[in-house]
């Protein structure tokens, strides 16, 4: 399985986000690799972005992360209980990064794998791992993973997906009204007709 260049974490956050998709997310416990396919993501483009935590360029412990060279997790919780996983990308000291909306488990094992993180009564797969908190909690991802690389193979990382042709929809992000016109950007991205996306 190959992993992403350096090159590639080095473009803005816009097309970064529509680049991740369909790229796997690998989850790797013991001597095991999961693998799940990128299906949405949406871009956060720093210092600009009043969505963005880096917005005015606020650099706080929470957020260093976003500040360094493009290829790291960002990780944070939200509603005190929900973790959001972000990629950081772009040069160091330029804070952007895309967070990962939803995520397609690729075989059985992946689905057993998440099923066993994520004990939910739902018996449709896809709602395991169609939003960005149920993901991290599908994929057992915490706190414990922020800052670390994803440019080669250890506990979480990215890898090049399959060659397949499908259209890219671009939408509003989700849950920013705090943005005021920054809201209404159309910096989310998905696969069109995924069943895994959070919100068509």
């Amino acid at each position: 399985m190959k992993t992403l260049n350096q090159s590639f974490y080095l473009q803005d956050a816009i097309h970064a986000a529509k680049a991740l998709l369909g790229k796997f997310l690998v989850r790797s416990e013991g001597d095991k690799n999961y693998y799940f396919k990128i299906v949405e993501t949406e871009a956060y483009m720093g210092e600009e972005d009043k969505g963005a935590h880096a917005f005015g360029g606020k650099r706080t412990n929470r957020t260093a992360p976003m500040f360094e060279i493009g290829g790291i997790t960002y990780i944070y919780l939200i509603y005190g209980m929900y973790h959001c996983l972000n990629i950081v990308v772009n040069k160091e000291e330029v804070p952007q990064c895309v967070l990962i909306r939803a995520v397609e488990p690729l075989d059985e094992a992946a689905i057993s794998f998440a099923k066993v993180h994520r004990n939910i009564k739902s018996s449709k797969v896809a709602d395991l791992t169609n939003g960005p908190g149920k993901l991290c909690k599908a994929l057992a991802i915490d706190k414990s993973l922020n800052a670390k690389s994803v440019k080669e193979q250890g506990a979480l990382w990215l890898a090049e997906g399959e060659e397949e042709n499908f259209e890219i929809i671009s939408a509003k992000r989700i849950n920013i009204p705090y943005a005021e016109e920054y809201q209404d950007v159309l910096w989310r991205f998905y696969i069109k007709d995924n069943p895994f996306v959070s919100v068509k």
